[in-house]
């Protein structure tokens, strides 16, 4: 008769035991908040924390101070181009305060499709951050040239002259944003910039920094 111990049963080969299940993360309010609500809560964390603004601000000026020409272009681009012709309804024909014309209708549906980027690269002059500010102006003009002669019975087949008077509208108002004492080496910097990214454009983008430069 066996004495001792009773021995456990031999384990069944190639059977694993079930590893318990973890359990199910909480949904986390801050993770469904909108971007004004978590605006609201970062703004209260940093006035019971100051002494998390300075890392903060470094997180935000790493945000904000290195676009890429490439990625603003492509956004450009598909703003202009990817109006259609749904987008005019509403805006062309008659309207209560009178007559639209398509093209009008047209020149400004796409100034909106651009205008953010637009108060972005100023934005960011205003900020000191010029070396970020003169990438958008350079990947915004990318954009608009990339946009220029594409197929489209949207707006922009109602304002073909769009993109060309819109990137020299950009390089204008950049220049405008620089401080007087730097305008000149502003210039300078888009005009060589752009010159190899739009050449077909240069003399056109010239003429416009050198009526920005006058404050014309």
């Amino acid at each position: 008769m066996a004495t001792g111990r009773p021995r456990r049963p031999a384990a069944s080969v190639g059977r694993r035991r079930p590893k318990p299940k973890t359990p199910a993360r909480a949904a986390s309010a801050v993770d469904k908040m909108a971007p004004t609500e978590l605006l609201t809560v970062l703004r209260a964390l940093l006035a019971k924390h100051a002494d998390l603004r300075t890392e903060a601000e470094q997180i935000a000026v790493d945000m904000i101070s290195s676009p890429s020409v490439d990625d603003v272009a492509e956004d450009v681009r598909g703003a202009v181009t990817s109006l259609g012709i749904d987008s005019f309804h509403g805006r062309a024909g008659k309207q209560p305060w009178g007559y639209v014309e398509p093209s009008q209708a047209a020149w400004d549906l796409l100034g909106e499709a651009v205008e953010d980027i637009l108060a972005d690269m100023k934005r960011r002059m205003d900020l000191g951050l010029h070396e970020a500010a003169e990438a958008i102006c350079c990947g915004l003009v990318l954009g608009l040239h990339k946009a220029e002669g594409a197929g489209s019975d949207g707006p922009l087949g109602w304002a073909p002259d769009f993109p060309a008077e819109e990137a020299c509208h950009a390089v204008a108002e950049l220049i405008r944003a620089s401080a007087t004492k730097d305008r000149g080496a502003t210039r300078n910097r888009l005009i060589e910039a752009l010159g190899s990214l739009v050449p077909g454009w240069e003399e056109m983008i010239t003429r416009a920094a050198d009526r920005a430069m006058n404050n014309r």
